[in-house]
């Protein structure tokens, strides 16, 4: 087959001319860690849930083919080179040579290949919930092992598929020594095999608290740490008490503003701070009450966005309308907002349309029933703190909110199932290099068999369907101009706006807080895919 003699973007052009780099030796350690964070999942498996993806690679011990910079530029990782044909449908990867898993197998062509399609298989044919369709329509995955090549082949071009692959879903995992599969009770939690600096030697699923070794046999330089205690905290507060006690050394996103500059006016505490790529929205549900176009109207411009971001999280989030953050240079700034805070406005535009309280009971009704909406949260990056604020704001004219907060996984299933009106996460929005995957939440694919139940790849768990939308959509992510790609969010943005279809809280500011005296290195990196890197070291 005939190869393209370039890569479009230049950062993948580059990436494409390094060359392997040697495998070092591990120098023994006996360094330890205690790390207080949240946990978001008692599985580590890339297959089971999006959230046990990203935490088996936020431990340390799963990696991708690739892994992105701060920038969002691509870097090879587990893949040193690669190759696309004019078509931009089949995709050559040279695997590294010389890496292994932490069990000695080595990571290999076939090993990955066996890694990819088990992924794709177990999802498709089991009730685990990741879904690695939503970023790569996938033909077919083969192994060359004389060339210790893998072959992809996809249904469609892309423009870029090292980005996707740097998504924790395609975390390579040791098959052949592994014992994860849909009839293991508890196999997806703790027998994960894979080739990060640091394995799973033990994990709570009660107390969600694990610990950590040095995989001896990580190829690419020294473990800092030979062991590691992970320990879930989920209130902020704690998380601080907890590092002035000397209980952890190391802690990620402390929101609560008291608490974050009472750590920053201390010289013993360093805290890494960055304008990351995360937005903190909120799903609305058109499958539900907020159908109607008044009342959905009326409770955007019921809510100040603005003060809940400045005030209510202290400056946590930097408010914005558009679901991307505004430093991704998406033109965003020119996004035009129509439901813009006005309590006396949507007071005035639930009136007009009969949207009111017969009953004297402070409650407004639609078709005869009291408006209680069911806002489906949990306790992480200000998100609780948010849905309570809405709460409160919103009873000012008169909507009933009950907030449901739950753990990340319930919040996950509610969100898949359609069990609420409102429900907020707080994503990384170009996850895949660019928003493709982020905007395919809102895409409708122009009808109800989006959401059938053969449709196994749907995303849209908010059942919003704009043909306009759909069809930009669509011309998005068949361009492969940069210019034109850039337009087309933006105009995206516009009518996701126009229709009330999303509820952004902000765009979220990432921490990563050490005591300095233990601890160096510790950056919070834009990508919070990884947080437990071999930068993180002890401090001399």
């Amino acid at each position: 087959m005939k190869k393209a003699t370039k890569i479009l973007a230049a950062s993948l052009s580059a990436a494409m001319l390094l060359t392997a780099a040697p495998v070092t030796a591990l120098a023994a350690s006996d360094a330890h860690l205690n790390f207080g964070c949240y946990v978001y999942s008692t599985s580590f498996d890339p297959a089971h849930y999006q959230n046990a993806a990203w935490q088996g690679m936020r431990w340390g011990i799963t990696e991708c083919l690739f892994k992105f910079n701060d920038d969002a530029s691509v870097e090879p990782n587990l893949c040193d080179t690669y190759e696309v044909s004019e078509d931009h449908k089949t995709w050559t990867f040279h695997i590294r040579d010389g890496v292994l898993f932490s069990n000695g197998d080595p990571c290999d062509a076939q090993a990955v290949a066996d890694s990819l399609n088990r992924l794709f298989n177990v999802c498709a044919t089991t009730d685990y919930s990741s879904t690695p369709n939503q970023y790569i329509d996938m033909a077919s995955i083969e192994a060359d092992q004389a060339a210790n090549t893998v072959t992809i082949v996809t249904n469609v071009a892309y423009a870029d598929l090292t980005g996707p692959l740097c998504f924790p879903f395609y975390s390579i995992i040791n098959v052949e020594g592994d014992t994860t599969d849909a009839e293991h009770a508890g196999g997806y939690s703790t027998s994960i095999i894979a080739t990060g600096p640091y394995v799973l030697s033990y994990f709570d699923e009660l107390s969600k608290s694990g610990e950590l070794v040095a995989n001896e046999n990580y190829w690419n330089g020294e473990v800092p740490y030979g062991s590691i205690t992970m320990t879930f905290i989920e209130d902020d507060t704690t998380k601080a008490y907890a590092l002035q006690s000397g209980d952890i050394d190391l802690t990620e996103n402390v929101t609560t503003i008291s608490d974050l500059q009472t750590l920053a006016a201390d010289d013993a505490y360093y805290i890494s701070q960055k304008d990351g790529v995360r937005t903190g929205f909120a799903y609305v549900n058109f499958d539900g009450v907020l159908g109607n176009d008044a009342l959905r109207q009326a409770v955007f411009m019921a809510i100040d966005g603005q003060t809940l971001c400045d005030v209510t999280v202290g400056g946590m989030y930097t408010y914005g309308p558009g679901v991307l953050p505004v430093g991704l240079s998406y033109e965003d700034e020119n996004l035009d907002n129509p439901w813009a805070y006005n309590v006396d406005a949507a007071i005035a535009l639930l009136d007009e349309n009969g949207i009111v309280d017969t009953d004297g009971d402070g409650i407004r009704e639609l078709d005869g029933e009291n408006i209680n909406l069911n806002f489906v949260t949990y306790k992480n990056r200000c998100l609780d703190t948010f849905a309570e604020a809405i709460m409160t704001q919103l009873s000012v004219i008169g909507i009933g909110v009950n907030v449901n907060s739950t753990d990340s996984d319930t919040n996950w299933m509610m969100m898949q199932a359609g069990q609420y009106d409102l429900l907020n996460q707080n994503w990384t929005t170009v996850g895949t290099g660019d928003p493709t995957a982020f905007l395919l939440n809102w895409y409708g694919n122009g009808g109800d068999n989006f959401y059938s139940d053969e449709n196994t790849d749907a995303s849209n768990y908010c059942h919003y369907d704009n043909e306009e939308f759909n069809a930009l959509y669509e011309q998005f992510t068949q361009s492969l101009d940069t210019e034109e790609r850039n337009d087309l969010v933006v105009q995206m943005e516009q009518i996701l706006v126009n229709d009330c279809a999303v509820l952004v809280h902000g765009y979220y500011n990432s921490t990563m807080i050490s005591n300095a005296s233990k601890v160096t290195g510790a950056e919070i990196p834009a990508f919070d895919y990884y947080w437990l890197s071999t930068d993180i070291k002890p401090a001399e």
